[in-house]
């Protein structure tokens, strides 16, 4: 294993989406491009699979130095009313656009700190955008929680609103791994937000975990899943620590890189969590997660539903993905659209009744076809195309790059299919990598993604 570690630990994206986002093209993305493509996907889908609603809700009282989210640190909540207002502006003005109205078949509430907001100020959100849509008949709404300010209002108040799922960010219970992320909560407070879900109802309850965390373990991440699976969640995230010290506004600052473990350490501490995790039942689903049986995460993989986009792995089928908010990423399976990323900008653009929009790209027919095959990849561990679909040389890059993998008895693949072994789930990014036309074509100087491993 150390020495396909030693091969495959390159830097390449996480593919939730494609083109991935440097290698978007601004030349035929336009507001009126981006408004064209998300309408006439709504309004093929809108009344079968419903629309998904990504909210960015960006403020945290604390920096945590391992994040690389896009958000704002302060301790003042007077902040609170006047972005969720801008947000509910934000959704008014895609009201505006649209035919009829939307049904929603989910929301995710991300961040930053969703539970950094009062209960108050998140039901007035959800509630202004409930009162301009309707429902499906399968919802899932979920939002992310901070252990230590999550409060039973919070919980019960979203609840009330149709919320059954939510994750907590746990990441490490080492107190030196604490300290270094800055991010310091206690096993008490997470036991407390677990049990409070379970009394109300929720129906799915998930604890995020990260290993590659500076000064992580063997031992220490031993106990951290231990303690995590004392507590039952119905589902784990075990993220990847992703190392990306380089972009703007990143908060990578707080420890040295000779404090992460190696690759291999890296490897090894993921396969103590994934061998624990399935040893009580859990169940390893697409990249980074795992599952209860019960859950619907396992279920939607059991029924091969499973989708990714930007929000991760997702239950939901539908083709548009509506993302409001600060640097929040708009998707219309033939589009995709990021918002600005400067809070003060974006609140300024809504104050003037304009679509708050940076940057995005139009798919082309390639594109498409790439996407189809990347997400097949990343959700069911497995694929097939059309001959046509590739040139005579790309089919044999293709071919190049895929025996690769299979000498190294990670994948079977033959002309127009291909089978991810179970060996080659640990570089399942490397092979989605091999038909990454624009990133084989486009040779971009610089630091883009994290490594693989």
């Amino acid at each position: 294993m150390n020495s396909l570690i030693s091969k495959y630990n390159v830097a390449g994206p996480r593919y939730t989406s494609y083109p991935t986002v440097p290698y978007w093209q601004s030349d035929t993305y336009s507001e009126m491009s981006w408004l064209s493509s998300l309408n006439a996907t709504f309004q093929a889908s809108n009344q079968s699979t419903g629309i998904s609603l990504y909210i960015h809700l960006p403020y945290c009282e604390s920096l945590c130095t391992f994040c690389g989210c896009n958000k704002r640190i302060t301790k003042n909540h007077e902040v609170e009313k006047p972005y969720i207002q801008a947000v509910l502006k934000e959704w008014q003005l895609y009201l505006n656009h649209f035919t009829e109205k939307p049904r929603i078949a989910e929301i995710h509430l991300g961040g930053g700190t969703p539970s950094f907001f009062k209960p108050e100020m998140l039901k007035m959100l959800i509630e202004g955008i409930l009162n301009y849509s309707t429902l499906h008949d399968e919802i899932e709404f979920s939002f992310e929680g901070h252990p230590a300010n999550t409060t039973f209002e919070h919980l019960q108040t979203l609840y009330d609103l149709g919320f059954r799922r939510v994750s907590f960010g746990v990441q490490d219970y080492d107190p030196i791994v604490q300290k270094a992320i800055h991010r310091i909560q206690s096993l008490e407070s997470v036991k407390r937000v677990t049990e409070w879900c379970k009394q109300i109802g929720y129906e799915s309850v998930s604890h995020d975990l990260v290993f590659g965390l500076p000064f992580q373990t063997t031992a220490s991440m031993i106990d951290t899943i231990h303690k995590t699976l004392a507590l039952r969640p119905d589902r784990l995230a075990f993220y990847s620590y992703a190392h990306v010290p380089w972009l703007k506004g990143n908060g990578q600052r707080g420890f040295k890189d000779v404090d992460l473990p190696s690759a291999e350490l890296k490897r090894e501490l993921y396969e103590i969590g994934r061998d624990l995790f399935e040893q009580n039942g859990y169940a390893e689903i697409g990249m980074d997660h795992f599952a209860l049986k019960h859950d619907s995460m396992f279920k939607a993989m059991e029924k091969q539903t499973l989708n990714r986009n930007f929000m991760g792995y997702t239950t939901t089928q539908t083709k548009v993905l509506l993302g409001l908010g600060v640097s929040s990423i708009s998707d219309s399976w033939s589009g995709f659209s990021q918002n600005v990323k400067d809070i003060d900008e974006y609140l300024e653009m809504l104050e003037n009744n304009t679509l708050p929009l940076l940057k995005g790209h139009i798919l082309t027919d390639e594109d498409l076809i790439v996407r189809q095959q990347i997400l097949d990849i990343m959700c069911q561990f497995k694929t097939t195309w059309k001959t046509e679909d590739f040139t005579e040389e790309e089919r044999l890059d293709l071919s190049e790059k895929l025996e690769g993998f299979r000498q190294d008895e990670l994948l079977s693949f033959d002309e127009t299919s291909l089978i991810v072994h179970e060996g080659g789930k640990p570089f399942i990014r490397n092979i989605c990598m091999a038909f990454d036309k624009r990133m084989l074509r486009e040779q971009i100087v610089g630091k883009l993604f994290s490594q693989t491993v």
